[in-house]
């Protein structure tokens, strides 16, 4: 007997037919195709569940920093007044330290009479205290 060999397939439908066995036929290539296909949607869904977990994370840190901004800015606002009158306190007290001043020395002095003390004090009451 006289048997002839099988004709061969060309190699590249070995192959494919090699790579159908493996993937399991039909549901194998569905389910890769199918992957393929919707490997953009993946991305674009992630991307999206992602912007918003970003966003409900980030709109109340945004609401609290408005709050803070705006505390901050009423705190400044209170320090340069307290500011201002720090500084015309300072001004009183230093006036007010010259008038102590010049009526103890006016008390010391080893010429001083009450007529002496009294047109001191007088002399005083008519000194502009708010000069700067």
């Amino acid at each position: 007997m006289n048997t002839a060999p099988a004709p061969a397939a060309p190699h590249w439908v070995q192959v494919a037919l090699s790579v159908l066995g493996i993937l399991g036929g039909g549901t194998g290539l569905a389910a890769i195709a199918t992957v393929v296909v919707q490997r953009g949607k993946f991305k674009a869904d992630a991307a999206d569940t992602l912007t918003e977990a970003a966003l409900t994370l980030v709109q109340p840190l945004q609401t609290r920093i408005t709050q803070l901004e705006g505390e901050a800015f009423s705190a400044r606002s209170e320090l340069g007044m307290l500011r201002e009158q720090v500084n015309q306190l300072q001004f009183v007290v230093r006036v007010l330290t010259r008038t102590l001043d010049r009526w103890r020395a006016a008390i010391r002095a080893p010429d001083a009479t009450l007529r002496k003390v009294r047109a001191t004090v007088a002399e005083s009451d008519r000194i502009p205290e708010m000069d700067r």
